[in-house]
Order: structure tokens, then C-alpha cells, then sequence
């Protein structure tokens, strides 16, 4: 060892010492140190010119006490971060929820996966969440006690499932449900009967279209309707007497029919679009069969589409399940699906919206449509319809006016969400929820354990075995980019 000074800018540092046994790049550091000049940067000049990393400490001459000069510039000072770091389990639980990137899962009580995978799709509607904060803690007049206290029990339950990380218990909305509909607390030795998934998604969506609903036709428009309402306009036809009649219904999903000719799931809503039926016939003064034939005449912003798979089985007197796959597609397009009526109103964004995807991939626009001036349209995002606070957005035309429903709609839709079913009966396996979220990656909701997924495994979930098949399917409206 021996100490050398070191002559920097106008600074001195005298007494520094030099370990002998270690290369120079050693030492270079140690001026790292008191410099904050980086060795990489470090010009010492000593006899026969400037010291190498890799020089000998033998050739280069250094003597105790020897004066050596150095040049370059320090690096900026990094400064103390103004905040201390704050580890992820110090956030409030609001916080913690945006870093991981999802929602918590749902504690099963009890064969409630049923229960629970439901939620967690209808959750992941934000303008539904909207609707529900709005809801009033009092009762209305028109509005059952049973179906208030569901509602508000479900509004409760969102917002514990926004605001944790941790597994939520369900418990306040399991006991109202199964208050509001008895026989979802069927007990077989004692325990909690599995229900179908299908049945508690269709009951919640009832009672909330009564709770959501608003007191005046005049004011807002029904909510859950207007997010999940499908109207059907049928014809009517007896063949054999030549009596036609039609007539309408509103529905809150599409049924996916599964047959050995069925493989994909737009044969399947096609199949279910066409019926036979036996009535009475006021011409033939018998019965006759009639073939119902069913359009759609109005679409929803998110679209249901359940696989009917599952039958009464006399033999055994249960709900048996077809196992049969059937392919689901990421984007469906139900335009042809659609009335005369309904295409014509779909045409002008459809056509916007082939214009703004062919500019995407360098296409050019047609420079003249057949589109009428009163469907010129300015679109909401593309992500559909809901703002920054998760509620509805409203669209408008030209002239400034309001938008309707079906003018905004393009009738080309995006999966969001997918219930599936385990096993071979509808009374018994595992129901679990896939979930899209904001940021576009995919969640298995298995009850209380978020798992995350990848995109294209979701679409293997269409049947054909023992692992989980999509049983309820989500989709969202597609509407144009401004």
C-alpha cells in the first residue's frame, strides 16, 4: 500500500491510497468514490501517459506521496427520491387493485361457484357498476322490498369487489338472493344444493331490470335493457293453411342451439332463430304446426349468448350435458342475424367502420357511399360506450342531435367475458368466470383465486371433454372511432 495525492479540477484529495495487490481499474473506483467521475471517464496522467485499467503497478513508477493529475467530468448527483418508495401491501386497498391489475375473487360459501362466476361477469360491465352507485338507499314505491334489497346488496358487493385485493366473502348478497329466490337454497344432507349458472344470471338480470328501471317512461332509458336487451320480430307461418302473423318480444340473451350438424356458434344462433310450433289454426278448426322464424330488430351494447347445453334426462330425472364442442369466435358479427329493418340502420357505421379499419392497414375510403345523409354519424371511442367514469356516453349525429342505440351499433361484437362449466351435470361440477379487463388481459375467476390467462387459450374453451366449456359468453358492442 502507499498514499498519493490526487489533483482534480481545482480540488485536491490528499492521502489516498493505492492497493498494489489490485489493478488500477480498482483504484479508478476508489476515485469513483470521492469524485463522482466514472472510470470510463478518468484521464491520470503518469509517466509514459495515461494509466490503463490493466496496468502494472511496477512498470507505471508510482511513489509515496507523488502528486498525480486527473481529468473528467462527474456525473450529474443523483438526488434522494423526494418520497420514500412505498411498497405495494403499504397502498390503500383501492391503490393495490390498479397495480395488480384486476378485481378480487369471490370466497365459495358452499357450492356458490355458480353464484359467484356470475358476478363476476355481470361486474365487469361498467356502465351496469354506473346504474347501481346512482341506485337510492330508499326504497321505491314500485319496486318489491325483496328485489330492492337484492339490488342494493349487489351494488354493495361491486364496490367491495372494486375496492379489494383480497378474496371477498359474498355473504350479505347470498343471503338476500336466496331470500329473493328460494329455491337457490335448496339443502341436500345439510348442505347447499349446485345450481345452474344460467338460471342465477338470468334471475339477477331480471331484478335488476325491475329495480334499475326508471319510475317515468319519459325520463332515461331502462337500464339493464338498454345494455342487454335483445327485441325479436317473428313471423308466424302454418304452411298447410296459409295463415301468417307476427309478432315481438324482448329477450336479455341469444340461445346457441347444439346439434350434431351445429360446430360453430353462428350455426348454432342461426338453429335457434327457427322453431316449430303446434297451435290451435281458427281456418283448419284443429291444431297445426306453425314455423316461427325470428330477426333481430334491436341490439344491446353487451350481447348474451348462452350454449344450450344442458336437457332434462328422464332416465336418470336430471339435467344431463352435451359435451359436443362448439367453436366461439373473439369477434362475431351478427348482421346477418339482423331484420331488414335493423341492416339498414347497421349499414351506414358498418361501412364508416370498414373505412376507419382499411385506413389502419393503408386502405383508402371509398370516396362516395350510398349512405343518406341523416346516418352520417360521429362515433364514441372504440373501446364503446362508456367515459372515463364508466358511464354511458352518447354519440351524436351531425346535426348535433341525439344518437339512437341502433345507429351507433355496428352489429360486430367483442368478447368480454366467458362463464364455463366442469362436469356433466348442470346440478353438480365447477362454474368459474374469464374476464377481460381494461387493460385487455384475461382473468380466471375460480372463485376466490384470480388467475391470469392468455387470449388464446379463451377460445379453447369450447367443449368436446371433461375440462371446462364456455356455458355463457359476453360480448360488447363494437361502435366507431371518432
Amino acid at each position: 500500500m502507499l498514499k498519493v495525492s490526487i489533483k482534480w479540477q481545482k480540488k485536491v484529495f490528499p492521502s489516498v491510497e493505492i492497493d498494489l495487490s489490485q489493478p488500477p481499474y480498482v483504484f479508478k473506483c476508489q476515485l469513483f468514490d470521492l469524485t463522482g467521475v466514472p472510470p470510463e471517464r478518468q484521464k491520470i496522467m503518469v509517466k509514459g501517459g495515461l494509466l490503463k485499467d490493466d496496468a502494472d503497478w511496477a512498470a507505471v513508477g508510482v511513489k509515496e506521496g507523488q502528486k498525480l493529475m486527473m481529468m473528467g467530468t462527474a456525473d450529474e448527483i443523483v438526488k434522494a427520491p423526494e418520497k420514500s418508495p412505498v411498497f405495494m401491501e403499504d397502498l390503500p386497498e383501492e391503490e393495490q387493485v390498479g397495480v395488480v391489475g384486476h378485481t378480487a375473487g369471490l370466497f365459495n360459501l358452499g357450492n356458490t361457484c355458480y353464484m359467484n362466476s356470475t358476478v363476476q361477469c355481470l361486474h365487469s360491465v361498467p356502465e351496469l357498476k354506473s346504474a347501481l352507485v346512482k341506485y337510492p338507499s330508499d326504497k321505491r314505491n314500485d319496486v318489491d322490498q325483496t328485489s330492492h334489497m337484492l339490488t342494493a346488496a349487489t351494488r354493495e358487493l361491486f364496490n367491495e369487489l372494486d375496492k379489494s385485493v383480497k378474496a371477498v366473502a359474498p355473504m350479505q348478497f347470498w343471503m338476500v338472493f336466496r331470500k329473493k329466490f328460494p329455491q337457490f337454497g335448496q339443502l341436500h344432507n345439510g348442505v347447499f344444493m349446485q345450481q345452474d349458472a344460467e338460471e342465477c344470471w338470468t334471475q339477477l338480470l331480471y331484478t335488476l331490470s325491475q329495480s334499475l328501471r326508471p319510475p317515468s317512461p319519459s325520463e332515461n332509458p331502462d337500464t339493464v335493457k338498454e345494455l342487454f336487451g335483445i327485441d325479436f320480430v317473428s313471423r308466424i307461418h302454418c304452411q298447410e293453411s296459409g295463415e301468417e302473423s307476427s309478432e315481438t318480444e324482448s329477450v336479455y340473451s341469444l340461445k346457441c342451439h347444439i346439434s350434431q350438424e351445429v360446430n360453430h356458434l353462428h350455426e348454432g344462433l342461426k338453429h335457434g332463430l327457427k322453431s316449430e310450433l303446434e297451435k290451435a289454426s281458427p281456418s283448419l278448426g284443429r291444431s297445426a304446426i306453425y314455423l316461427k322464424e325470428s330477426r333481430i330488430n334491436a341490439l344491446p351494447k353487451y350481447l348474451t349468448v348462452q350454449f344450450v347445453r344442458f336437457f332434462w334426462k328422464r332416465e336418470s330425472n336430471q339435467k344431463a350435458k352435451i359435451l359436443r364442442k362448439v367453436d366461439y369466435p373473439l369477434e362475431l358479427d351478427v348482421y346477418d342475424l339482423c331484420s331488414d329493418d335493423l341492416r339498414k340502420k347497421l349499414e351506414a357505421p358498418r361501412q364508416i367502420l370498414r373505412d376507419e379499419e382499411g385506413k389502419k392497414v393503408g386502405l383508402k375510403a371509398k370516396e362516395k357511399t350510398s349512405i343518406p345523409k341523416d346516418n352520417d354519424v360521429k362515433m364514441t371511442d372504440a373501446e364503446g360506450s362508456s367515459n372515463g367514469s364508466g358511464e354511458s356516453s352518447n354519440a351524436t349525429s351531425e346535426a348535433g342531435g341525439s344518437l339512437s342505440k341502433e345507429s351507433s351499433l355496428t352489429g360486430i361484437y367483442d368478447l368480454v367475458a366467458v362463464l364455463t362449466h366442469k362436469g356433466r351435470s348442470a346440478d353438480s361440477g365447477h362454474y368459474v368466470a374469464w374476464v377481460k379487463q381494461e387493460s385487455g388481459k384475461w382473468i380466471e375467476y375460480d372463485d376466490d383465486n384470480p388467475i391470469p390467462q392468455r387470449e388464446e387459450d379463451i377460445t379453447k374453451l369450447s367443449g368436446g371433454g371433461d375440462w371446462h366449456m364456455a356455458y355463457i359468453c359476453m360480448y360488447k358492442a363494437r361502435v366507431l372511432p371518432m
